[in-house]
Protein backbone atom coordinates (compact mmCIF):
# COMPACT_ATOMS: atom_id res chain seq x y z
CA UNK A 1 0.00 0.00 0.00
CA UNK A 2 1.29 3.48 -0.90
CA UNK A 3 1.42 6.13 1.52
CA UNK A 4 -1.02 7.96 -0.46
CA UNK A 5 -3.30 5.24 -0.20
CA UNK A 6 -2.47 4.94 4.18
CA UNK A 7 -6.23 6.14 4.76
CA UNK A 8 -7.77 2.33 3.78
CA UNK A 9 -5.97 1.13 6.73
CA UNK A 10 -8.80 3.50 8.88
CA UNK A 11 -11.57 2.84 7.08
CA UNK A 12 -14.72 1.15 8.32
CA UNK A 13 -14.94 -0.92 4.95
CA UNK A 14 -12.16 -2.96 5.80
CA UNK A 15 -13.70 -4.19 9.02
CA UNK A 16 -17.12 -5.49 7.46
CA UNK A 17 -17.78 -8.10 5.10
CA UNK A 18 -16.37 -6.25 1.67
CA UNK A 19 -18.79 -8.13 -0.89
CA UNK A 20 -21.80 -5.07 1.02
CA UNK A 21 -19.77 -2.68 -1.27
CA UNK A 22 -20.12 -4.01 -4.65
CA UNK A 23 -24.03 -4.98 -4.85
CA UNK A 24 -25.02 -6.32 -7.63
CA UNK A 25 -27.95 -4.66 -9.58
CA UNK A 26 -31.63 -5.10 -7.75
CA UNK A 27 -29.11 -5.29 -4.01
CA UNK A 28 -30.43 -1.75 -3.72
CA UNK A 29 -30.75 -2.67 0.28
CA UNK A 30 -26.75 -3.60 0.33
CA UNK A 31 -25.72 -0.31 -1.32
CA UNK A 32 -28.08 1.57 1.31
CA UNK A 33 -26.16 -0.52 4.03
CA UNK A 34 -22.67 0.39 2.49
CA UNK A 35 -23.40 4.07 2.42
CA UNK A 36 -24.59 3.91 6.05
CA UNK A 37 -21.26 2.53 6.59
CA UNK A 38 -19.67 5.08 4.78
CA UNK A 39 -21.59 8.06 6.30
CA UNK A 40 -19.71 7.15 9.92
CA UNK A 41 -16.53 6.37 8.04
CA UNK A 42 -13.59 8.72 9.09
CA UNK A 43 -12.28 8.56 6.02
CA UNK A 44 -14.48 9.52 3.58
CA UNK A 45 -13.26 12.41 1.95
CA UNK A 46 -9.91 10.19 0.90
CA UNK A 47 -11.71 6.94 -0.42
CA UNK A 48 -14.55 9.76 -2.51
CA UNK A 49 -11.73 11.62 -3.80
CA UNK A 50 -9.58 8.24 -4.69
CA UNK A 51 -12.94 6.74 -6.62
CA UNK A 52 -13.71 10.37 -8.56
CA UNK A 53 -10.25 10.29 -9.86
CA UNK A 54 -10.41 6.88 -11.15
CA UNK A 55 -13.76 5.89 -12.92
CA UNK A 56 -12.84 2.37 -13.47
CA UNK A 57 -13.55 2.12 -9.75
CA UNK A 58 -16.43 -0.16 -9.39
CA UNK A 59 -18.74 -0.78 -6.29
CA UNK A 60 -19.37 1.78 -3.14
CA UNK A 61 -16.59 4.45 -2.13
CA UNK A 62 -16.72 7.32 -0.19
CA UNK A 63 -20.29 6.58 0.21
CA UNK A 64 -21.51 7.28 -3.68
CA UNK A 65 -22.34 4.46 -6.16
CA UNK A 66 -20.87 4.30 -9.60
CA UNK A 67 -24.04 6.06 -10.80
CA UNK A 68 -23.70 8.70 -8.10
CA UNK A 69 -19.85 9.26 -9.10
CA UNK A 70 -20.87 9.41 -12.60
CA UNK A 71 -23.18 12.37 -12.11
CA UNK A 72 -20.75 14.24 -9.62
CA UNK A 73 -17.95 13.82 -12.73
CA UNK A 74 -20.42 15.77 -14.52
CA UNK A 75 -21.28 18.39 -12.25
CA UNK A 76 -17.25 18.89 -11.43
CA UNK A 77 -16.99 19.45 -15.36
CA UNK A 78 -19.81 21.52 -15.56
CA UNK A 79 -18.15 23.81 -13.33
CA UNK A 80 -14.96 23.71 -14.20
CA UNK A 81 -15.70 24.90 -17.81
Amino acid sequence: MSSSHGWRGQALCAQVDTGLFFPENGQGNLAKQAKRICAMCDVTMPCLNEALSDPSLIGIWGGTSEKDRYALRRQMNKVSA
